[in-house]
């Protein structure tokens, strides 16, 4: 059965401040950092495309405007993006409460801070519209429990398979079922936000909390482990390994433009070169994510780091 994708929306959640990112966050919002010289956005925005979402709505706040001018409306991408401002930073459900006036139809939602891959979204889709859900979540199937405790855990009726509980940042694991970030919603979810209290601990108002109210209200809420991979950027340690985990697999040894100047002395191995970058002097640049217009003599060897036009961060803990 095919999903009917016309009748599905695409939202991008953008509006966290990203303070662990330090110094990057000042500047730039998480989800238009670079992955391989392309905003991070880019790549969400590429795989709803792929599932026949064309109208995408971004819920931009912290540097709001900094995503538009990166982002557009959308035309060189195919698809039509507005944007809405969350004007308060209050938790996800909070974010996509902001939606309920202006969402129509059921709803793909990204959190734009995660770099996802999935070969079998339109799945998700598929079976949203199949059956009688208020929710269909993406989730992998995880081996590492504190991946789970960082994320949520979701636990399923025996009898039925349909989502019982969904648990934010467990303190343990009962099985290998890590909610994702990603999710198919249908306008219940609405209401369920509407009854959502704000968290004691965090302050803010958990997407798990209004999930369960949804679930606790009798709508049918199932997982889909459609998720093959996926990482938060949540430090800048976290962008470095991404780049070069791309890198990686695609068999680049550089990703570098035409027009950078990069004096012929400099030998670079697994670096990632934005567009206007200067780089003279003798050494080795390797491992490493280089901004946009960035100017930079190098002397010696640099290794494992991130550098904008007035950060250099060296990312000790990188794994390669």
């Amino acid at each position: 059965m095919k999903s009917k994708k016309s009748k599905v929306e695409g939202v991008i959640l953008a509006g966290g401040k990203g303070s662990r990112m330090f110094p990057l966050g000042e500047t730039w919002p998480k989800c238009i950092l670079p992955v391989c010289n392309r905003p991070l956005l880019e790549y969400q925005i590429d795989m709803m495309k792929q599932v026949g979402i064309l109208d995408i709505t971004i819920v931009i706040g912290y540097h709001g405007f900094k995503i538009v001018q990166q982002m557009g409306d959308g035309s060189r991408y195919g698809v039509r993006l507005r944007y809405i401002d969350q004007e308060e930073t209050l938790g996800i459900a909070h974010a996509v409460g902001k939606l309920e006036p202006h969402i129509n139809s059921p709803f793909l939602l990204f959190l734009g801070d995660i770099f996802f891959v999935s070969h079998r979204l339109d799945d998700l889709i598929n079976e949203f519209q199949k059956g009688s859900y208020g929710a269909v979540l993406a989730t992998k199937i995880e081996h590492d429990p504190q991946a789970i405790m960082r994320n949520f855990a979701i636990v399923e009726e025996p009898e039925t398979g349909l989502v019982r509980r969904v648990i934010e940042k467990p303190r343990h694991t009962v099985n290998k079922i890590k909610g994702c970030g990603l999710y198919m919603f249908g306008l219940e979810i609405f209401d369920a936000i509407r009854r959502t209290p704000r968290t004691a601990m965090r302050d803010e108002y958990e997407i798990t909390d209004a999930i369960q109210i949804l679930i606790d209200d009798g709508f049918n809420v199932k997982q889909l482990p459609v998720i093959d991979d996926d990482l938060n950027l949540t430090f800048p340690a976290d962008l470095l390994q991404l780049n070069l985990k791309l890198l990686k697999e695609n068999e680049y040894a550089v990703n570098v433009r035409q027009e950078d100047r990069v004096d012929d002395s400099l030998i670079l191995e697994s670096t990632v070169i934005g567009q206007g970058v200067v780089l003279t002097g003798r050494g080795t640049v390797k491992n490493s994510v280089i901004f946009p217009g960035t100017e930079m003599e190098i002397n010696g060897q640099v290794k494992n780091s991130i550098i904008t036009p007035s950060h250099y961060i060296y990312c000790h803990d990188v794994k390669i």
